[in-house]
């Protein structure tokens, strides 16, 4: 047997000095919470370490193990080290995560920055234009270049048969304008990671968007928004939504529909209805029948007339 191989049967002297490993982690502990022997393992030839309770409170299920040797062919077992190790069922503190793990969504409040790695997958190098001519160049250091090749000397044929031909465009405007000119751009990933994130929180399969009565590419509130993710996703502005100013799925929905329910308007009365065709004759002297005298319309002119 090798002499560093662990022998599996403890050595008798060592494993005999349990009043040795006990004072030696009274020692070293607090009074009264060292408890009772709890075993013992093989540490190799004549070393043994021997386990004992711990009665401190905060300290559940560790144990004192204090480890004994022996020499070759000496009888006086020695002191090896006395240490706190915790126990199968050890109450001890959870294993220590990196903050850019432990960070979630919403635990970022007002002053706190977070740094991305330089790394992320999320971005990729986008164009910035600092080594581009500045945004009023109408022409990059390359074109520039032919253009004077061409004052020298006048070049026969197309632009197609140049010896030179510009790799891009050299516009800095025109790359802010399309939001390209930045150190880093999303990536496809950092893509796909956004719009699975969004389609969970507020995609089809939703409870709100599984009982609404119409998705959201259809409703007026719905704004869209740039890039390729528009052709996914817009811009909820509806105040009474759930999903108010949130990015949505286009097959969202919620009750908050534009043409969900439209409320119809209120009845208006029809128009008073008045009869200028007929005239009512009005009475101005009894009649004969009932003792009074009715008045026409040509003698109460002439009646009146001559007086």
């Amino acid at each position: 047997m090798s002499a560093t191989t662990r022998s599996r049967t403890p050595d008798r002297l060592c494993a005999e000095a349990v009043d040795l490993a006990r004072a030696a982690a009274e020692e070293a502990a607090v009074p009264g919470v060292v408890g009772e022997h709890a075993g013992m393992v093989s540490e190799g030839d004549r070393v043994v370490t021997h386990f004992f309770e711990c009665k401190d409170l905060g300290y559940r299920g560790w144990r004192w193990a204090v480890t004994v040797a022996r020499a070759s062919r000496a009888k006086l077992v020695t002191l090896d080290e006395t240490v706190l190790l915790p126990g199968p069922d050890a109450l001890q503190a959870p294993e220590w995560v990196p903050w850019s793990e432990r960070l979630r969504p919403g635990d970022m409040g007002p002053g706190d920055l977070l740094p991305t790695d330089a790394e992320d997958l999320r971005l990729e190098a986008g164009f910035s234009g600092e080594d581009e001519p500045a945004p009023n160049s109408p022409i990059s250091d390359e074109m520039a270049e032919l253009v004077e090749a061409e004052d020298a000397e006048v070049t026969a044929g197309t632009p197609a048969t140049l010896p030179a031909v510009p790799t891009r465009g050299s516009i800095a405007s025109v790359a802010e304008e399309l939001g390209m000119r930045r150190a880093r751009v999303l990536s496809r990933y950092g893509l796909h990671v956004a719009a699975d994130r969004w389609e969970d929180s507020y995609g089809p399969k939703t409870a709100m968007a599984q009982a609404a009565p119409a998705t959201c590419v259809s409703c007026g509130f719905l704004n869209p928004i740039g890039g390729s993710l528009g052709q996914a996703f817009g811009l909820c502005a509806n105040e009474f939504s759930p999903a108010d100013g949130r990015v949505v799925s286009l097959s969202y929905g919620c009750g908050g529909h534009s043409e969900a329910a439209v409320m119809p308007k209120p009845p208006r009365p029809a128009p008073p209805v008045i009869d200028e065709t007929r005239v009512d004759p009005f009475p101005l002297r009894p009649s004969p029948d009932s003792g009074s005298v009715s008045v026409g319309p040509d003698e109460s002119s002439a009646e009146f007339g001559h007086s």
